[in-house]
């Protein structure tokens, strides 16, 4: 990288507001941070991100900074090593968040049945009731929007110093992306891991769309237990609880467990519906909880998924009546063919699942089959994790992608990937491996939604204008990306769509962790860079919260084995969520959010970073605004640090050389270490190599935490104490005055101190350490070396690590007697008795001078302390 950042000395006021402008826009007029294949001929020279794409549907909230500032550190820390960093970055635009936002910002909604009409605008401004306008311009909308928010995003991340190279920013709906997906989908379905079969899907009546296992979630819900009369056999009343009366014209078997006496005559024989009269089986089967209701349960198409379980494991027949706008279909299911029954369904055709509850326990009422009045309960009900109404289960043709789920080698296969890659905390592997285990199918990918990667298929149609979903028609690769929507497939033309003899199009878009699962793929060119590709894959670094192993880092693996047979990256260092005061996962759909404008305009951007980089790897961490003032002053620290060591002494004329591997810094020819001669410059030396070995491990297993803790115990240790003890003599106070040997020591000590800090805050603080380096600095410290705690320790030599301690202790204890005499530790006193053991004594020997021109003493005396572990003492006269 060309030398540009040129040193312009120390500022007579220095502040921290202004610093993110000034350097984010140098930073990128210089490429600080561009990935520049030129510098790394071989694998190993380059180390490759998988960062998450940005989100860009809505706010921004300060728990994306959090785990952000993580991954970046590590980026910034392995520049400095010496690596080229491909850190890529990319916008998930695509899927329901964003059309969400789009129906409400505009006022429209997509009507897939309009023509296109290219001079279709959206109302000036949005109504009560939505504007319907063709897929093909609500995608367009869908476009101009998130491209507008992901412009202000941008804005917002480079405020906060994300050192990713923006010139390689991809978006998970531009046409390369979707070329990528689309490829990689075609594949899957040549090697037979892509299928589409029809089944029991769980479905959100509110988006109409299907919903992956790794989508759901459970909450809390209102119900109540109806007990309802069944006929047996024998004309006997069989009760039989559940929570879904309304599904009763769908049941198609009783199942109670094999065990359970109270049924075990039952079993094998039929019952009767109430309502629909018709007989079903009464069959045994392990997942029947004799402790729940009556003990025998009711099987519906479907109710939840354990009616599917048994509906598949008891080779059950099927009686849809919920359709895919949540509402009961016209027509009774198979089976209910009775006149009475007939009528009875009649009062739920049409009806949403609530109001059909209702008219069903009316029905039950006055027919004799319900026992005893509802009894209310708050249970465990499944929902899109989007959505806001109970999931149902339809019937529906969807597209799969085998995961495991049914599969026990692929999922052995899945497991060994797990063990495999390195996790940063280890224990997060668990989450995978318990997710893995779970699996109870395949990884449903088609979603009926508009914004997203279209699945790339066509149907020819029979001379009855019936699709043959058997025999689909797959386009060229070399013409990724397609929609077919849009698009006629080969061989055929745009006026023989949806007619006898013609094609159709697949309308369903990919899930978006379909084109997700490929961010390492879609990031590094798969398929249209190779040299790229083979330089950056697999990746050295996948970060990512823990909620998303089930989804985002699974499924990446799933991608990777297909296509690679391979892990997709090394290492996966997993951060913790952001909590609110409540204790809760800070998050947007919950209302409870803290955007971070308001705390970069009151703290800076290295304060919030500072409050991010303090959360260990996977551990959950409060809100705390706290640690942010603790984080402003540290990077104020740092500025009036840097111009006080800086304002010593001619800074072009005196200094250390980096003590790093060679880098371009700015910093060859400056005078060596060798200047450092004396005892307590040398114990600070001593101390600061450990800090860096401490530091450069942290970082090596992507604990930011850990290695900032240590360099900045270190830092306020050389503030505090270090600095005040060498100050007089730095100043040329003592004997040889300011050329002279022991002046020089503390100069060349310190400005090696200020040049190893700033090089280690550098991945935390980005800002406050770019500019203190710029005052003395030719280059960028993000460029400069990464301090080589070996060189530091040679140049200490055989010093005594602790005699910086033994002086910080000295100091201490005689401002402590100036407090404790109420003086002013600026007092001057005529003399000091220190009283330690011998061996301490001995120690103190070396740094006396340093400790009397410090607390301002005439005299300092020694005494030994009467036993050899007492603590070190000191008394003044005045």
């Amino acid at each position: 990288m060309a030398d540009t950042h040129r040193r312009h000395g120390a500022p007579e006021r220095p502040v921290l507001d202004g610093l993110e402008e000034k350097w984010s826009g140098r930073w990128d007029e210089q490429r600080v941070h561009v990935f520049d294949a030129t510098r790394a001929t071989r694998r190993d020279e380059v180390f490759s991100i998988d960062a998450p794409p940005l989100t860009a549907s809505g706010s921004l909230h300060v728990g994306h900074v959090f785990s952000y500032t993580h991954t970046d550190t590590v980026a910034r820390f392995q520049r400095m090593r010496g690596k080229e960093v491909f850190y890529p970055i990319g916008w998930d635009d695509n899927g329901l968040p964003s059309e969400r936002r789009v129906q409400n910002h505009f006022g429209v909604r997509c009507d897939p049945s309009l023509p296109y009409d290219p001079d279709a605008t959206p109302p000036e401004r949005p109504g009560k009731h939505p504007v319907p306008v063709s897929r093909r311009t609500f995608v367009e909308l869908c476009d101009q929007l998130t491209a507008q928010d992901e412009k202000e995003y941008e804005r917002v991340w480079r405020r906060i110093g994300l050192s990713v190279d923006w010139g390689r920013a991809y978006r998970t709906i531009d046409a390369s992306t979707r070329a990528a997906s689309q490829r990689a989908f075609l594949r899957n379905l040549a090697r037979g891991e892509a299928y589409r079969a029809q089944a029991p899907t769980l479905w959100d009546t509110t988006f109409r769309t299907a919903v992956a296992q790794a989508e759901l979630e459970e909450r809390e819900w209102p119900g109540a237990y109806h007990r309802l009369l069944f006929t047996g056999p024998d004309g006997m009343p069989v009760p039989v609880d559940t929570t879904r009366p309304e599904l009763l014209p769908a049941c198609v078997a009783l199942v109670a467990h094999p065990d359970d006496e109270r049924y075990r005559s039952l079993v094998g024989t039929t019952a009767g519906t109430p309502l629909f009269h018709v007989r079903v089986p009464v069959l045994a089967h392990r997942l029947a909880d004799p402790e729940k209701g009556t003990g025998i349960a009711m099987v519906c198409t479907f109710g939840d998924t354990t009616d599917v379980t048994w509906w598949r494991e008891l080779d059950l027949p099927t009686r849809p009546v919920i359709g895919r706008d949540g509402r009961f279909a016209a027509e009774p299911p198979p089976g209910v063919a009775a006149p009475g029954a007939r009528e009875a369904y009649a009062r739920l055709a049409g009806a949403t699942a609530h109001t059909a509850r209702e008219r069903v326990v009316e029905l039950l009422r006055a027919d004799g089959a319900l026992e005893g009045e509802p009894r209310p309960i708050r249970h465990p009900v499944k929902f899109f994790e989007k959505g806001e109404r109970p999931l149902e289960i339809v019937t529906s043709h969807q597209w799969y992608l085998r995961n495991g789920g049914r599969d026990a080698s692929l999922r052995e296969r899945l497991l060994e990937r797990g063990a495999e890659l390195r996790w940063h905390p280890p224990h997060m592997r668990t989450r995978y491996e318990n997710w893995v285990g779970g699996l109870n199918g395949d990884w449903l990918i088609s979603r009926q939604r508009f914004f997203g990667v279209p699945i790339p298929l066509w149907y020819p149609l029979g001379p009855d204008g019936r699709p043959d979903h058997d025999r689909p028609i797959v386009p060229d690769e070399a013409g990724l990306p397609v929609d077919p929507s849009a698009e006629a497939p080969p061989g055929y033309r745009e006026d023989q769509r949806e007619r006898p003899g013609g094609f159709t199009g697949e309308q369903d878009v990919m899930d978006t962790w379909a084109t997700s699962s490929l961010t390492p793929q879609i990031a590094g060119g798969w398929g249209t860079d190779p040299e790229l590709f083979a330089r950056v894959f697999p990746m050295d670094l996948r970060p990512q919260a823990h909620e998303i192993i089930r989804t985002w880092l699974f499924s990446t693996v799933v991608r990777s084995e297909a296509e690679h047979g391979t892990l997709p990256w090394r290492h996966a260092a997993i951060s913790g969520w952001i909590l609110d005061p409540d204790r809760k996962k800070m998050s947007k759909s919950r209302g409870r959010v803290v955007t971070p404008e308001e705390l970069l305009d009151t703290y800076g951007s290295d304060a919030v970073r500072y409050w991010a980089a303090c959360a260990r790897p996977g551990v959950d961490t409060a809100f705390e605004t706290g640690q942010m003032k603790i984080g402003r002053r540290l990077a104020t620290k740092l500025l009036n640090a840097g111009r006080f060591v800086l304002g010593l002494a001619d800074t072009a004329s005196e200094g250390p050389e980096p003590l790093g591997p060679a880098a371009e810094d700015g910093a060859a020819g400056l005078p060596d270490a060798g200047a450092v001669t004396e005892p307590l410059d040398l114990a600070l030396l001593a101390e600061l190599a450990d800090v860096v070995a401490e530091a450069t491990a942290a970082f090596e297993e992507f604990d930011q935490a850990r290695a900032l803790a240590g360099t900045e115990r270190f830092f306020w240790r050389f503030c505090d104490d270090y600095l005040e003890l060498v100050k007089a003599r730095a100043y040329g106070d003592q004997d040889g005055g300011a050329e002279g040997a022991a002046a020089r020591s503390a100069r060349a000590a310190l400005r090696l101190a200020l040049d190893t800090l700033l090089r280690l805050f550098a991945p935390v603080l980005p800002f406050v350490t770019e500019e203190v380096w710029s005052w003395w600095r030719d280059g960028s410290v993000h460029r400069a070396a990464w301090p080589d705690a070996e060189r530091i320790r040679q140049a200490a030599g055989d010093a005594d690590a602790g005699l910086l301690a033994t002086a910080a202790d000295a100091i201490a204890a005689v401002r402590r007697a100036k407090s404790e005499a109420r003086l002013s530790l600026r007092t001057e006193v005529a003399g000091a008795v220190v009283t330690a053991p011998r061996d301490v004594l001995d120690r103190f020997e070396s740094i006396a001078e340093d400790v009397r021109a410090a607390g301002r003493i005439g005299v300092v005396e020694r005494a030994p302390a009467r036993t050899p572990d007492a603590a070190l003492e000191v008394s003044v006269r005045l």
